[in-house]
């Protein structure tokens, strides 16, 4: 009869004790279904310098994140940390349950890791489902109180990421580390067995590490150090953990299969580097491992301090680690007194806090803009864009690019309202092109000062005294002849024709120097003639040997009226392809060109400063045109007073010279910065500290920029935004643009070239 209820006690218990373990298996089963339900996955990119210690921080923030709004702990919600690789790298994830707010986490990696940046992906398994799957559940040794490994000299992850660098085509790995707040009541216990050790606690199952003889307690030598560690480790925020290795690959092969059980074991070796004195993880069986490949399951779990767990789970601190793609630059929202509308700019997007547009108000335009960038990070879309809104508000612009592409993207998207007030200057148009006397610009006196200054900066390797003397005589003659019709184009035939020369000086206006100058000129011989003029001549042989330049510049009076159309809202677009023209002919028409814009901006000085018309003067690749004879501080200090924003867009800061690159950091107050140089990020960072430093600006995404921009008169903090792209084009509008613009050029005609040693036979 005992016997029989023996059994049927045994049996009983039993049942109990598999209901009790299925119910709770089906209860955390339950809660991680919960969990998972929403769930979102952040990708993390590390900082180029970070330390252990912002992962500690970042797990003591997570705590809070955590704890449930309920007191009911079935339902608590953890993270899920995970180092994944295969084959063509490695990759940090975290994976946040639906319960928890997304955004609140990414702030706290923003935050406790400075330059980290995240990125959320979807939410799918770490690792593909392979032919063969090990797995292993990485277990204490000993008891959860006792702490594992937390100081290091080195990055403990180092030999982990050795491993998962170094997979076989086809395997993948994942090393996952899950953590919730461990309840109250667990942690409570550490405190117990610290006392336990002491002998101030008497358990009632003795403990071989104490002897108990009568009231008195013996504790054993080490003891003390023991308690010491487990209080140290209380004494900490804990968390309840569970760390795995898992590893699949996609071959069948009986080969793929050990090569894929030797590995598995190699990175679980890798966790010994956090074997203690007192504790270690040890390798547990692990069953069913495909099941758990894209499940985040936590049970139970074991205690780990914040100091352990971030040893575990951090970013790694090795400044570079094979196949792992470090952080971008950081991003940062813009200050609330940046304008998002109203008679502004739009130049991007915030990319960090509340979505909003990020705005350049056109006064604080005019102390100008500097844009730098690498070839394809975006500048020439930012360009075309702002093109567009001068253009939609009828604002007056000037465009020189000496690439082509940036003006044929604005042709294409014009507003409407631009047809019939645009001038278009493109060498890849059969009409004549428009035309721009530079020997009308302003005084005689000035006209030849700005043409030999700029012919002398383009030319200065092969310039000498005697090229700039004829020069400066031959432009300025001409330009005293009060002949609209004389341009550069006639200075081979001035130098080389006596009696042409002759009707031209008797036109002119001498003066004593100049008179003397032609003298002495008449006075040579022919083949000293050709000496001295030959230096010249194949300067000028760039202009006046490609048809279409010498029709810009050398074929007669011009035939726009710039200073009536940049008064007016009108835009002119130079298009200057440097493969089409050739980089000199190239710089030295945008020069030219830009040199007469400048002149009509300044001859606004006579109109009241409250009726000048705001007009935006745009230079792609501005170092090939930045070559005025005049100080570029000076055009820019002043061009602000006239109401002309100079905004100057380059790739590098080496193709500046050193008066210039100084002139353009202090005197354009708005910066927008795409990815550089580090060497160019080091100088750059002066302007965007402490916000954003030179790791940030040489480590931009395609289309995403640091901008610091002006309000009032102050400067404000550097943020980062995103480029908006550009409008879809609209269809026939750039041949609209084109049909108009021909009004602003000259009939057909046909213009001869002439050269000094020809006209010297006749």
């Amino acid at each position: 009869m005992i016997t029989v209820n023996l059994m049927l006690l045994a049996t009983i218990t039993g049942f109990a004790l598999l209901l009790w373990i299925a119910s709770v298996f089906a209860l955390r089963w339950i809660r991680h279904t919960y969990l998972a339900k929403g769930a979102h996955t952040l990708e993390i990119h590390a900082p180029p310098t970070t330390t252990i210690d912002h992962a500690q921080a970042f797990w003591t923030t997570v705590l809070g994140l955590l704890r449930p709004r309920w007191t009911h702990r079935l339902l608590a919600p953890h993270l899920a940390w995970e180092y994944v690789a295969s084959e063509r790298g490695a990759r940090i994830q975290l994976w946040i349950p639906g319960a928890v707010n997304v955004g609140a986490v990414e702030r706290a990696v923003a935050a406790d890791w400075p330059g980290a940046t995240t990125h959320r992906v979807p939410t799918t398994s770490a690792i593909p489902h392979g032919a063969h799957t090990f797995g292993r559940w990485m277990g204490m040794a000993r008891g959860d109180h006792y702490p594992l490994r937390t100081k290091f000299t080195d990055d403990p992850l180092r030999n982990l990421f050795g491993e998962l660098s170094d997979l076989s085509p086809g395997q993948h790995a994942v090393v996952r580390v899950c953590a919730r707040p461990a309840p109250a009541r667990r942690a409570a216990r550490v405190r117990d067995t610290a006392a336990r050790l002491r002998g101030l606690h008497t358990p009632l199952v003795p403990d071989p590490l104490t002897r108990h003889t009568g009231s008195r307690t013996t504790v054993l030598p080490g003891i003390t150090d023991d308690v010491r560690a487990i209080l140290t480790k209380a004494s900490s925020p804990r968390l309840a953990c569970q760390v795995s290795v898992l590893l699949t690959t996609e071959h069948a092969s009986v080969q793929a299969r050990q090569r894929l059980r030797g590995r598995s074991r190699s990175v679980a070796a890798t966790l010994a580097a956090y074997t203690s004195g007192l504790n270690s993880l040890r390798r547990r069986w692990m069953p069913f491992p495909n099941l758990w490949t894209n499940r985040r399951y936590l049970a139970r779990g074991y205690l780990l301090s914040t100091t352990e767990l971030a040893a575990i789970a951090h970013l790694p601190t090795d400044p570079a680690v094979p196949g792992l793609t470090r952080a971008g630059a950081r991003r940062v929202a813009p200050s609330p007194d940046v304008p998002r509308s109203g008679r502004v700019r739009v130049i991007g997007e915030a990319d960090a806090g509340p979505r909003r547009p990020i705005a350049h108000g056109i006064a604080d335009a005019r102390q100008h803009t500097h844009i730098i960038g690498k070839t394809g990070s975006g500048k020439s879309t930012l360009l075309a864009r702002m093109i567009c809104q001068d253009a939609e508000a009828g604002r007056s612009a000037l465009v020189i690019e000496p690439r082509g592409d940036l003006v044929l993207d604005v042709l294409d998207r014009l507003p409407k309202r631009a047809i019939g007030r645009t001038v278009v200057f493109d060498p890849a148009d059969s009409t004549p092109p428009p035309r721009i006397n530079v020997l009308q610009l302003g005084s005689p006196d000035h006209a030849a000062d700005t043409v030999t200054g700029i012919l002398h900066r383009i030319y200065a390797d092969s310039w000498g005294p005697r090229t700039e003397d004829i020069l400066r005589a031959s432009t300025l003659t001409l330009a005293r002849a009060k002949d609209p019709g004389l341009t550069i184009g006639h200075i081979p035939r001035l130098l080389a024709d006596d009696a042409w020369r002759t009707r031209i000086l008797s036109a002119a206006r001498m003066n004593g120097a100049l008179a003397d100058f032609w003298r002495w000129y008449e006075r040579q011989s022919p083949q000293m003639r050709a000496a001295a003029t030959d230096p010249l001549l194949n300067k000028l042989r760039a202009i006046l040997l490609r048809p279409w330049a010498a029709a810009v510049l050398a074929s007669g009076a011009s035939t726009v009226n710039l200073p009536a159309l940049l008064d007016h809202g009108g835009l002119a677009l130079v298009r200057l392809p440097k493969g089409h023209l050739g980089e000199d002919t190239s710089a030295l028409i945008g020069t030219l060109v830009l040199s007469a814009a400048w002149n009509a901006i300044t001859a606004r000085a006579a109109v009241p400063e409250d009726r000048r018309p705001d007009t935006a003067v745009y230079l792609d690749e501005a170092a090939n045109f930045l070559q005025l004879p005049g100080s570029v501080a000076d055009m820019l200090a002043e061009a602000r007073g006239y109401r002309a924003a100079m905004v100057l867009a380059h790739q590098d800061l080496g193709q500046l010279p050193p008066a210039t690159r100084t002139a353009v950091a202090t005197n354009t107050r708005t910066k927008i910065f795409f990815t550089t140089s580090p060497a160019d990020a080091a100088i750059l960072a002066q302007h965007t500290l402490p916000h954003l430093n030179a790791h940030d600006l040489s480590h931009l995404g395609p289309y995403q920029a640091a901008v610091r921009t002006i309000h009032g008169a102050a400067e404000l903090p550097a943020a980062t935004m995103r480029t908006l792209p550009l409008p879809d084009p609209v269809k026939g509008r750039a041949r609209q643009v084109r049909k108009a613009a021909r009004r602003f050029s000259p009939p057909p005609t046909r213009t001869r070239m002439t050269d000094p040693r020809q006209e010297g036979t006749r």
